[in-house]
Formats: C-alpha cells, structure tokens, sequence
C-alpha cells in the first residue's frame, strides 16, 4: 500500500498594501479654489484703497465743518453753535426731524417684528411650499424705484389721512415695505442656520402652544437674525429722502436738505452724525453675524 503523498502548498503572496494617497490629493467634497488666493499684502492694499475712497469724502466733510466761510482760517464756532443757548430755538426744526425719524424707526420695527417675523415662522414650520413666493415678495420693493412706490401709494395716503391723520409716523406703513427685502434676507438666514421644526415639535410635544413656541423657544435662537433686521431697518429709515420728500413729511434727511440752504456746516455736521451712526449699527451687525468659535468648530 502507497503513502499518498501530500501536495506541496503554495506560498501565500501577501496582500498588496493599500495605495498610499497622493500628498496632493484632495477629498472628494472639499472645494476647489479656482486661481491663486491673494497674499496678505494685496490683502491689505486691496483694503486701503477700498478705505480711502470711502475716507476721502468723510474726511472733505469734516474738514469742511471747521472752514470759517471764505476766509480760508479755520474755526470751532459750528460745533460749539450747537449747544449755545440759541441753538434750541434756531434748530429747532431740525430736532423734531430727527425725533420724527427716530419715531418712524421705532414703528417701522415693530411693524417688521410684529408681522413679518411670525409670518416666516408659521411658512417655513407649516407651509415650506410657499418660501419661494414669500421671498419673491419681499424681494420685490428693491426692485421698484422709491419715486415709482410712492406713485402707487399716494391714493393710499389720502385715506390713511383722513383715518389717521397727517402725522410722520405714518410713513412708517411706506417705510415697512421699503425695508422688506433687508429684513427679510436677515431673518430667513438666521431661520436656515437652526433646526426650527425640531424645536418647535419638541415644545408643543411638551404641551406649549404656538404663541410660547415663538416667544419661549423660537425667539432666542433668532435673536441675532432680528437685531440684524432692527438695524438694518434704522439704517434705512434714518437715510430715507424721496418718500418723506414727495409725500410731503418731515424727516431727517428733509430738514438737512433745508438747513443746508441757511447753514451748510450744520447740515453738513448732522450728515456726519447720521453717517457715523449707520457705520456703528454695520459693525453691530457684523459681530452679530459672525458666528462664535465653538459654532464654526461644531
């Protein structure tokens, strides 16, 4: 009887190790950056230059405040005039402006607040098909001319005359569709950066009805969205002309037009307040906006 004899094995080839990836590769959802990213120092001049000409006009304003008519010298007195003892009667005009303008501000807020923010809370949470033709509506005033809009709502303001009067706050009804599109980008992108249905399921699961969903939970996760939109809707109020203008109200920016014509360096010095004013609520924005470190990380 033969042995059977047991067959060589074969060696075992190890398995080829993984390809290692190329140092230059790059994942597959990372984007790619077309052309070469400026250094620091195009940086840096792209932003100067963009700062001076912005600075240059400032800077002309302010020196014009300290010009002493044509006399080529230089003096105070235009600044100093605005808390002597005349100045309450002289610009008097002028104050009851811009605490007209601060009304109308206030009102055109409120009517923001009051109406277009629960009005985006309640499509996006319940009626998602209509986001696209409420932002087409928002968006639209940008689109009109401010000349053309008042066109259409001067028979507008002949009944709002005879229902509420003639007072400036009323422009605000005008004013709150001016600012439409502002507020509206402001708040939709804070409404898009949290989970608002989550939330908002969770609360009534807990018994909470639709006010305290808004107020108690929906609310504070927007809370930069809508001082976004309360700024921005200040800047625009308090640099509005054309409206005020041809419906024949006093704001801010119709009084400097007047003073301008009897003292130029008054008008000119209240300019610069208002400007400086509006850069302030920009720069508020923009810390708003930025989101914090541990947001960016998550």
């Amino acid at each position: 009887m033969t042995a059977d004899v047991a067959a060589p094995l074969s060696p075992v080839e190890p398995a080829p190790a993984p390809a290692s990836p190329s140092p230059r590769a790059k994942p597959a959802n990372q984007a790619v950056r077309i052309g070469a990213e400026p250094s620091t120092l195009a940086r840096r001049l792209i932003l100067g230059i963009i700062g001076a000409i912005f600075l240059i006009p400032v800077i002309a304003m302010i020196e014009f405040t300290f010009r002493d008519g044509l006399a080529g010298s230089y003096t105070t007195s235009h600044w100093t005039g605005l808390f002597g003892e005349d100045s309450a009667r002289t610009y008097r005009g002028l104050y009851q402006a811009i605490e007209n303008s601060l009304v109308l501000a206030a009102v055109t807020v409120g009517i923001v607040l009051v109406l277009l923010l629960p009005t985006m809370v309640l499509v996006h949470l319940q009626f998602p098909r209509l986001k696209r033709t409420l932002e087409f509506i928002c968006i639209i005033p940008i689109t009109v001319p401010a000349i053309v809009l008042v066109v259409g709502l001067a028979p507008v303001y002949s009944v709002v005359v005879k229902v509420l009067g003639g007072s400036t706050w009323t422009l605000a009804f005008a004013y709150g569709i001016t600012v439409l599109p502002y507020a509206y980008r402001a708040i939709q992108g804070n409404l898009d950066a949290i989970p608002v249905k989550t939330l908002s399921e969770a609360a009534s699961t807990l018994g909470a009805g639709w006010l305290t969903v808004l107020w108690t939970i929906l609310l504070p996760n927007l809370r930069r969205g809508v001082l976004a939109a309360s700024f921005i809707s200040i800047a625009v109020v308090l640099g509005e002309f054309t409206i005020a203008s041809l419906l024949n109200r006093r704001n801010l920016q119709t009084a400097l037009l007047q003073v301008s014509q009897s003292d130029p360096w008054v008008a000119v010095i209240f300019a610069l307040a208002a400007l400086a004013l509006a850069f302030v609520l920009l720069l508020i924005i923009g810390r708003l906006g930025a989101a914090s470190p541990s947001r960016r990380k998550s």
